[in-house]
């Protein structure tokens, strides 16, 4: 049996590599760049690190190598960020202006929206947020209305009250509902960057605030695609939960006239790092078209017998009355940085419309130690 696939750790985008890109940017982007302290102060400590504490800690190394002058050591990193070569080594260097320009809020905010570009700023406008919420809103309200796309996802993006790997912001968790105003503006907008993250950022209150969320799209313009893909997008939480008025908000019951033919997971028996192919046979027992969503559940197998349960979208589409349809998806087993497989029992189950229609199962072998 073959060993499985390895998958580089994400916090080594920012290794020694990054480090030498970082340095090298700085180095040609003023002379009084101190690269020898960045250098060693950035390396110092950097192996244990998480991906963010890896940013957290690059941003500090920057401080020992500029002007102690902030508007001075603002300047220089403007100028390094273009020569970088990732995103996340941007993300790096924009953490300087969180925790470094506080005091300077007009000049820092302006260093975001213009760092935004190369690296999103995201993670960086949450210290703002949390010190000075009223403030820090107001400004980005005012960059829905920029030219660029990176700003006006930043204004939404940045403002979300549960974004991944970004610290958590008091005034978010106490109303998580506050940035509407930004949302509102960016419902019908251009880019599908920004509605993506228009639609994450409701998906968020809905998690915590599900009756407000229902209540605030059904005011939007459903009628108009773009925001209708922002809908239907925010609403995924709710819907895969079989939440009625969400499956309604997207043309769906709660449940379907339909027979299950079949709910084949195959091979019954994987190992780590293999494929499983899971196949769904629906027949429409209605007369007229109805609209299905159909999603599965996969009860992840855990230590002590438990199990953790995930949600994965199988396909929205419309059935004709009494008509068949064949579905069929892969899914590879493997670990994530924010998964690891258990060996065991794993169970799924066929959501329709909300509702278990069929389960099915596979067994989990891990290769020995």
């Amino acid at each position: 049996m073959s060993e499985p696939k390895t998958y580089p750790l994400m916090k080594d985008i920012l290794g020694p590599e990054a480090v030498a890109i970082i340095a090298d940017a700085g180095e040609a982007a003023a002379s009084v760049f101190d690269r020898a302290a960045f250098v060693d102060t950035a390396l110092a400590g950097l192996e244990p690190l998480s991906i963010m504490e890896r940013v957290r800690h690059i941003a500090d190394a920057l401080h020992t190598a500029l002007p102690t002058d902030y508007a001075t050591a603002l300047g220089i990193v403007h100028a390094i960020a273009p020569r970088l070569t990732h995103s996340f080594q941007a993300i790096a260097v924009t953490e300087f202006v969180a925790r470094h320009g506080r005091q300077d809020f007009e000049r820092s905010m302006a260093a975001l929206a213009n760092l935004t570009r190369f690296g999103s700023a995201e993670f960086a406008i949450r210290p703002f947020l949390a010190a000075d919420p009223e403030r820090t809103l107001a400004r980005m309200l005012c960059w829905t209305t920029h030219d660029d796309a990176h700003v006006r996802r930043l204004a939404s993006e940045g403002s979300r009250p549960r974004l991944p790997w970004g610290s958590r912001v008091p005034a978010l968790k106490a109303d998580p509902t506050l940035a509407a105003p930004i949302l509102d503006t960016l419902r019908d907008d251009p880019s599908s960057y920004v509605r993506k993250s228009v639609a994450n950022h409701l998906n968020d209150i809905g998690k915590d605030r599900p009756d407000w969320l229902l209540d605030h799209l059904q005011q939007w313009d459903g009628g108009a695609p773009r925001t209708a893909w922002i809908i239907r997008h925010a609403l995924r939480t709710l819907i895969k939960k079989g939440d009625p008025r969400a499956l309604a908000m997207i043309g769906a019951g709660h449940g379907a006239n339909a027979r299950v033919e079949r709910f084949a997971v195959t091979p019954p028996v994987v190992s780590l790092g293999e494929a499983i192919a899971i196949t769904v046979d629906l027949t429409s027992l209605a007369e007229a078209s109805q609209r299905l969503v159909v999603d599965y559940r996969l009860h992840y197998a855990r230590a002590e017998g438990k199990t953790a349960a995930k949600v994965f979208k199988l396909k929205t589409f419309d059935l004709a009355g009494s008509a068949t349809a064949t579905l069929r998806i892969g899914q590879t087993i493997r670990d994530f940085s924010t998964r690891r497989h258990h060996p065991g029992r794993h169970e799924l189950e066929l959501l329709v419309n909300g509702r278990v229609m069929a389960t099915a199962a596979f067994n989990l072998i891990l290769p020995e130690a």
